[in-house]
């Protein structure tokens, strides 16, 4: 995680250094408070991702001696295809026109939202942590 800690890092030096230049180029209170807001988040992440690459045992790719083949093994599982993230999308869409054109279409979103991200979740659940 140390290499993911530097590139945040980076991130926060390169807007702490551009959020005064913005602020004095346009005046604009509006981007420059969205600029601090993306530095104290960028803060916030290099924050926890270093803490947390000093509390656990390093990675391959944080060695200095690793060898591509400590990387290789199984990295999870990936379903091969699955429908629920297009139901997903279209709970998202109705949501969206509930939005626009009344509530009770919002509520009908939310509603078949709710029953697609509970398929999503569970779709290959067959008992005890099973795939």
């Amino acid at each position: 995680m140390k290499a993911e800690a530097w590139v945040f890092g980076s991130m926060v030096i390169f807007f702490v250094i551009v959020t005064p230049i913005y602020w004095f180029a346009s005046y604009d209170p509006t981007g420059t408070s969205a600029l601090v807001l993306t530095v104290l988040l960028a803060a916030l992440i290099t924050f926890y991702l270093g803490y947390t690459a000093r509390h656990m045992d390093p990675r391959p790719e944080d060695r200095k001696d690793a060898e591509i083949s400590d990387g290789a093994g199984e990295v999870g599982f990936f379903s091969p295809h699955s429908w629920w993230p297009l139901a997903l999308g279209l709970s998202l869409m109705v949501c969206v026109y509930g939005v626009v054109f009344g509530w009770w279409l919002f509520i009908i979103g939310v509603g078949t939202g709710v029953v697609s991200l509970c398929g999503f979740i569970f779709e290959y659940y067959r008992g005890e942590h099973a795939h």
